[in-house]
């Protein structure tokens, strides 16, 4: 079998533009697709994959580990988010063509499942709520849908510090949703990687009055020395991740004792593998690892494989919904049950993309929303579960 062509498709879902790639092959209608969505950087992106075509073509697609180890070492620029995107989508789309040859899911080739469903947390559920009471109705029908915990970022506008009011805005707001949802359902402070060290460790130790799950990426990712300092200095559990590339970046998180919990995300953090080969770090340490996983469905479906397969995996960040084309545009299939999402048994990574339904929804530029005050801004007004119940 031989690799005849990469073909990659962008698609425009709202708060950003979900890339994809398919990975085509000789043997008629064995293809597979991976996902290398990256937030505000897509046609880079996406020429960055057609950039590793040379490694690609007339090549066995059975030989992952090859190609992600020739694509690594041959960029004189190792790292970074396009670089490592456009390995990661490529991989996940070797492996979800190895699982269709050989008729087995991706869980099965990493060594089997050690679960068949996994507990979600949910992201996106704030959508456009602004004040304390709305976010509070907002948890209670998020907590009513079966999530185990809500994630969000409260501070608004706020870089580096935050001001008196803006830091009693957000603890009123963490305030509302805590006594909403009592009992019911964890709490998850996202931060952005948005402050300074001194900042970060007020507003942690501020956070020490209520029973957060964690304080996510609480200082710029640049700084792992600084995060374990955060960490050092705070009541509440830590985590980071999210835009850290590969295990090595890893590494050095681990040896510094700088989160409590992990969140490599398998668009950006080299696929299916290397996310893989993290978590067994991570695990060597006693650390749960929960992906980063804000994006689209294929990017989705990778990690159900690996919910599926690792041992440490504890909670999936899952979007609470999504534009009401999700469904149009790919073959997804989700099932949701008592706050769980299934991992699939269909072969390769279970899923494919509609070519013809993305080109409905071309690319549109979009900024980032972190420091404008639009955060809530995540979600259409007609957006939609993505859930089969």
């Amino acid at each position: 079998m031989k690799i005849t062509a990469v073909k990659t498709y962008i698609c425009h879902a709202y708060r950003t533009n979900w890339v994809f790639v398919k990975i085509f092959t000789d043997v008629d209608g064995l293809h597979g697709v991976g996902e290398a969505t990256l937030e505000y950087k897509e046609h880079t992106v996406a020429r960055a994959c057609h950039e590793l075509e040379s490694l690609l073509i007339g090549k066995d697609p059975h030989r992952i580990e090859e190609f992600w180890h020739s694509a690594y070492r041959d960029a004189y620029w190792r790292g970074g988010a396009v670089l490592m995107s456009a390995i990661s989508a490529i991989e996940m789309a070797l492996w979800d063509i190895k699982g269709k040859d050989l008729g087995v899911p991706v869980y099965q080739l990493l060594g089997g499942k050690v679960r068949d469903s996994i507990a979600c947390y949910a992201n996106g559920w704030f959508a456009p709520a602004n004040t304390p009471d709305e976010f509070a109705e907002k948890a209670r029908q998020a907590v009513s849908q079966g999530f185990s915990a809500l994630k969000w970022d409260p501070f608004g506008s706020a870089y580096l510090q935050i001001d008196r009011k803006q830091l009693n805005d957000a603890l009123e707001c963490i305030g509302a949703v805590s006594e909403a949802i009592k009992d019911k359902a964890d709490i998850i402070i996202e931060a952005h990687g948005r402050f300074d060290i001194p900042t970060a460790v007020r507003i942690g130790q501020a956070l020490g009055d209520f029973d957060i799950l964690w304080y996510e990426e609480p200082i710029p990712p640049q700084n792992l020395e600084g995060l374990a300092e955060v960490k050092r200095r705070v009541p509440v559990p830590v985590s980071a991740g999210e835009r850290l590339y590969n295990r090595w970046e890893f590494r050095s998180l681990f040896d510094l004792k700088a989160a409590d919990f992990i969140q490599p995300d398998v668009s950006h953090a080299g696929g299916i593998m290397e996310i893989k080969k993290i978590a067994a770090m991570a695990e060597a340490y006693h650390i749960p690892i929960c992906p980063h996983n804000p994006s689209g469905p294929v990017a989705n479906a990778a990690t159900l494989q690996l919910a599926g397969n690792l041992p440490n995996f504890y909670l999936l960040e899952t979007m609470s919904s999504d534009v009401p084309w999700r469904s149009e545009i790919s073959t997804e299939e989700v099932r949701f049950e008592k706050g769980k999402m299934f991992i699939s048994d269909k072969p390769g990574l279970g899923i494919d993309i509609n070519e013809e339904a993305i080109k409905k929804h071309p690319y549109q530029p979009k900024e980032l929303r972190h420091y404008k005050g639009t955060l809530t801004d995540i979600r259409p007004l007609d957006a939609s579960s993505y859930f089969k119940q």
